[in-house]
């Protein structure tokens, strides 16, 4: 919930409490649902077990199922504590397939409930999702899961289960940790990598690109910087302060908005001529939906297409191995307008033609 109003995750009730007074929406229910429809086909040959209202009952009876429902909730408004009594009474009743909801700090508490005993799979819903537990998007989670009840997909992969301070991440400082392995079904196409973090190699064509961006820089342009350290290479080359792990606007080589959520941000370029700088997550090749989420459908309606300016270092796309870069901006329009192929700066006068897909 706290991706589009710039809180960074919601972990915890004070900091939950803080992103509704904002203004942020539950998003679960409705990735949630995007996933059950790809197993709708399956409706008369498995049993959906799922804990009550919120936690899955509703979702599962809005996309037709009639589903066992388990456990109990004392609130509307769920914990983590939920979430692992939940899993473990999933454990209990015997699953084949534990699908599941969230971010990393949704799949950490997974962990501590089950460890490896069973097989999981997560929807990715969350604002920080470095974990490899959970599919590319939420109709990915549902192929999967069809193809795995199906007996179609059986490869089990051991995945790591990683998670970061909130608080450290809100103040720009960004350390992941290893929190142990989940057993997943696996299929190639369907499941997000494990985010990979630039190398200190990579500081000299960071530097470049900067270089090549502020060259061009245009002052009838308002300038939004997504998070990262390439894009924070054109900051410190424009000798202004950033937020590293949020959005920021320069205008004139102005800083003019610094860490904006998605109303903060529409404020400032609605009517205005804007370009969009960003940078794919090192190793999964996410540009949008993954720690993100301010740049928003409503803030990539304002831009025009050729206003997407993608920067990534050469070693960032050789990391890929020739998969595309890719977007889950949680608005299939909008990840379909974005699906295709861009120019993507990599050096001072250096660029590749990449393919974008959802």
């Amino acid at each position: 919930m706290g991706g589009r109003v710039g809180l960074k995750g919601t972990d915890g009730p004070s900091i939950l409490k803080k992103a509704i007074k904002l203004g942020a929406k539950p998003q679960s229910h409705i990735r949630t649902k995007e996933a059950l429809k790809k197993i709708d086909s399956l409706k008369e040959k498995i049993e959906l077990i799922t804990y009550p209202e919120i936690m899955g009952e509703s979702a599962a009876i809005e996309c037709g199922f009639s589903p066992k429902v388990i456990g109990s909730l004392k609130s509307h408004v769920t914990t983590a504590a939920d979430t692992r009594k939940a899993a473990k009474d999933m454990l209990n009743q015997k699953v084949d397939l534990l699908l599941f909801a969230g971010g990393d700090g949704t799949a950490r508490d997974i962990y501590n409930a089950v460890g490896d005993s069973i097989v999981v799979l997560g929807i990715p819903t969350g604002v920080k999702i470095h974990s490899a537990v959970y599919a590319c998007n939420p109709e990915r989670a549902g192929e999967l899961a069809a193809l795995y009840l199906q007996n179609k997909a059986k490869n089990i992969l051991e995945v790591e289960v990683m998670d970061i301070d909130e608080d450290d991440y809100r103040n720009g400082i960004l350390s992941a940790k290893l929190y142990g392995y989940l057993r997943i079904p696996f299929r190639r196409r369907h499941i997000q990598r494990l985010k990979a973090s630039s190398s200190s190699d990579e500081r000299h064509s960071q530097e470049a690109i900067a270089h090549e961006i502020t060259e061009n820089m245009s002052d009838e342009f308002f300038y939004i910087i997504g998070p990262g350290t390439t894009t924070r290479a054109i900051m410190e080359k424009l000798n202004l302060e950033n937020s590293l792990l949020g959005v920021d606007l320069v205008h004139r080589k102005k800083l003019v908005g610094r860490d904006l959520n998605e109303t903060e941000l529409l404020s400032k370029i609605r009517g205005k001529k804007a370009k969009l700088i960003i940078t794919p997550i090192g190793g999964q090749g996410y540009l949008l939906g993954r720690g993100n989420q301010q740049l928003s459908p409503k803030v990539i309606e304002q831009l025009d297409k050729e206003n997407i300016i993608i920067i990534a270092t050469q070693q960032k796309i050789n990391s890929l191995h020739g998969r595309p870069l890719l977007v889950d901006t949680w608005d299939e329009e909008t990840d379909q307008l974005l699906s295709d192929y861009f120019k993507v700066t990599t050096g001072y006068r250096e660029s590749v033609v990449y393919k974008i897909t959802h």
